[in-house]
């Protein structure tokens, strides 16, 4: 299983570089994982999107799901064809106006998933637990059947208890990280030292910080929850474009 970065910026993009967005393979199957602004170009830098396979669509806010309506124009647009005649994406129906907009004639074709329940997508088991937004949002844990080789997403959340169970054990954890440590009062998305401790509390092998705040020195951010994590975890700075290997 290989991971790819296409986007990790939470609200909007920054100095070329998108918002949420992550390319998941397995043999040649492709998924991928939210769709957010600037998603689609870099995604255009790995492969022709006709080749995806599916997309799953954590929540409806603009940040993660800004591109899918050009992907669906591409698919629209272009006729061939590799082995997904129609594309599924993936959503909650918790906000069913927006889960209806990701059916589009003869392109693109919506499919539930749900709290508690798993869906097989293509070689991937998918399981979901809803985190603490202002909309409806979800965790995602992603197994590769063959291997048992397991990607968390936390998506979009304020620290909750139940992240760690959910989390535990992942070989990848791709953590909103939106504030710094020092981030005081209200927040709906986790501070460093929350997703460091969320790592360690879950025993992660791997912590990729994401939904990152447009900010010059995310390399103190990062070793703020390299400090909370533990030396048992390593902490990943995510990169346009940077593969990972699961294995």
């Amino acid at each position: 299983m290989k991971l790819t970065v296409l986007g990790y910026y939470g609200g909007f993009p920054y100095q070329n570089i998108g918002t949420s967005g992550y390319l998941i393979q397995s043999g040649d199957f492709n998924l991928l994982l939210d769709c957010g602004s600037g998603v689609l170009m870099s995604l255009e830098n790995q492969l022709d999107p006709l080749q995806l396979n599916a997309v799953v669509l954590s929540h409806y806010h603009a940040d993660h799901i800004a591109d899918v309506g050009v992907l669906q124009y591409y698919w629209q647009l272009h006729v061939k064809r590799y082995k997904t005649s129609v594309l599924p994406i993936y959503g909650h129906t918790l906000d069913s106006i927006n889960f209806d907009k990701l059916d589009w004639p003869d392109s693109t074709k919506k499919m539930v998933f749900e709290e508690g329940k798993t869906s097989k997508i293509g070689p991937f088991e998918l399981s979901f637990t809803k985190t603490v937004h202002p909309v409806p949002a979800f965790a995602i844990r992603i197994r590769e059947i063959e291997t048992d080789k397991t990607i968390v997403y936390t998506a979009d959340s304020r620290y909750f208890s139940g992240l760690t169970d959910f989390s535990k054990h992942a070989d990848l954890l791709i953590a909103d990280t939106n504030f710094f440590s020092a981030k005081t009062g209200p927040i709906w998305h986790m501070t460093s030292t929350e997703v460091g401790t969320l790592a360690n509390d879950a025993n992660v092998k791997e912590l990729m910080i994401s939904h990152l705040p447009q900010a010059d020195n995310l390399n103190e951010l990062k070793q703020e929850t390299e400090a909370a994590a533990g030396k048992n975890v390593k902490v990943i700075l995510p990169a346009v474009g940077e593969k990972i290997e699961i294995s």
